[in-house]
């Protein structure tokens, strides 16, 4: 019977490919002084991430392969690569964050 047959629809991927985020990582690198990365592990709901973040705390999160690769990556790039498990967030980043909050409530309420 074929009324039971599902046919599965055909999503677009418009996530940028590795290729794409690794690029995206090193033009970060290259505009921002003080970068550091620290590898996101994966969960049941993300993929292995790594988030670079900058001496004033501005920050950028990336799919990456495998932890490996992005510890190879970071080696390559020259930056020191934390696993986030283990050191936890910068407390500058914590700080950019409640920044940019308390910005755009300022902006809102104007």
């Amino acid at each position: 019977m074929a009324w039971f047959r599902r046919r599965k629809a055909a999503v677009p991927d418009n996530r940028p490919t590795p290729r794409d985020d690794f690029a995206h990582l090193e033009q970060f690198i290259a505009s921002r002084r003080g970068v550091e990365a620290y590898l996101e592990p994966k969960t049941t709901v993300t993929d292995v991430t790594v988030m670079l973040i900058a001496h004033d705390g501005e920050w950028t999160r990336r799919r990456v392969p495998s932890e490996q690769v992005a510890r190879q990556w970071g080696n390559k790039m020259g930056i020191p690569v934390y696993d986030v498990a283990l050191t936890g967030y910068p407390k500058r980043k914590r700080e950019y964050d409640e920044r940019r909050k308390r910005e755009a409530q300022q902006t809102q309420s104007q």
